[in-house]
């Protein structure tokens, strides 16, 4: 019969010292391997990116154990900054997963030791079908170093355990080797704010982006009327289109004016339905352009305390935004850019 584990005992002041210590030892050296990591780039990091970028295919990023777990970040990254980009498991790659890899592709290996027995099918295959192999690897003169195209050798820097044995600073400077290799692409191909929002709709980066012109009503959607259109159509207009307002237009079609529910009511009193559009607008109304940030709109609607905005183009009412349109795509004042307050 087996005894109950003792139960476990509250760590003392000096045990949480000890801690703390080796916590910070373990940032230190790892910060200390990155700046080492930044003195050894030079022609070989760019000649990888010139690899990369020439690749008419995909990316295919390996690496086995905490080297993988590293290798699909890095896959995750690249894709998601406009370099097409999938994690391949090396053991997986020799029992068929080689035929991910083909000719227009490049690959990328992970591997501190640079003697991974699993890379082995992988080295060969690149090599048989001329695919370019760029190494991310602890010494240039390992097998996979000698094999690749180009290797990216880490600094001979020790690994923030204690024991020498667990992939700590190795694995970080890995991590951070391919987000350099990433943001140098994302440089090189001109990938924009636009292009970055297109690829994460979702969650709050995406929510960030979205424009004006993403969500806002045009077309027979826009509630409109001219200046001397009787407030009896006005109000039929009004409730046609479900905004809680109408715009107002000039012989050119400009956009001079919007009558809202509150104009409804000032005007209550004043024989309303003896009137035309133009006497009752609110003139020369707030708009916004189809390329701001929706995040701005609903910012601004909420220190105006509105529901809509038109939004203008030369003068002329193109669409209209409501703060439903806004919350309804999950966007929020918070996602609005840093810079607009700036």
């Amino acid at each position: 019969m087996t005894s109950a584990p003792k139960p476990l005992r509250a760590a003392s002041s000096e045990s949480a010292s000890d801690a703390l210590t080796a916590g910070r030892r373990v940032l230190r050296l790892e910060a200390e391997g990155l700046r080492a990591l930044e003195g050894t780039l030079g022609t070989a990091f760019e000649r990888a990116v010139d690899t990369l970028f020439a690749a008419q295919g995909r990316v295919v990023v390996s690496g086995m154990g905490k080297s993988g777990h590293v290798a699909r970040k890095m896959a995750a990254t690249l894709a998601s900054t406009g370099t097409p980009a999938h994690f391949v498991h090396p053991a997986e790659a020799s029992h068929g997963d080689l035929g991910m890899i083909t000719r227009g592709d490049a690959v990328i290996a992970l591997s501190n030791s640079g003697e991974t027995a699993e890379i082995a099918d992988l080295i060969s295959h690149c090599r048989r079908f001329a695919i370019p192999l760029i190494a991310l690897v602890g010494k240039a003169e390992s097998t996979l170093g000698r094999n690749a195209d180009c290797a990216l050798a880490l600094p001979p820097v020790p690994e923030a355990c204690p024991l020498g044995l667990a992939p700590t600073t190795s694995t970080t400077m890995m991590l951070a080797l391919g987000d350099a290799l990433a943001v140098a692409l994302l440089d090189r191909r001109g990938f924009s704010p636009e292009n970055f929002q297109l690829l994460h709709p979702g969650g709050k980066l995406g929510r960030r982006l979205v424009r004006v012109a993403d969500l806002h009503h045009t077309g027979d959607a826009l509630p409109l009327v001219s200046e001397d259109t009787p407030m009896t159509e006005t109000l039929l207009e009004m409730s046609r289109k479900s905004f809680g307002c109408v715009g107002v237009t000039d012989r050119t079609g400009t956009l001079v004016g919007i009558v809202t529910d509150g104009d409804l009511r000032r005007h209550m009193e004043r024989g309303l339905l003896d009137r035309r559009a133009g006497d009752v607008m609110t003139a020369r109304p707030k708009t916004v352009s189809g390329g701001m940030l929706a995040s701005e709109a609903l910012g601004r609607m909420t220190d105006a305390k509105i529901t809509s905005f038109f939004v203008a183009e030369n003068g002329k009412p193109i669409g209209i935004l409501h703060v439903h349109d806004c919350l309804r795509a999950g966007i929020d004042m918070d996602a609005r850019d840093p810079r607009d307050s700036e």
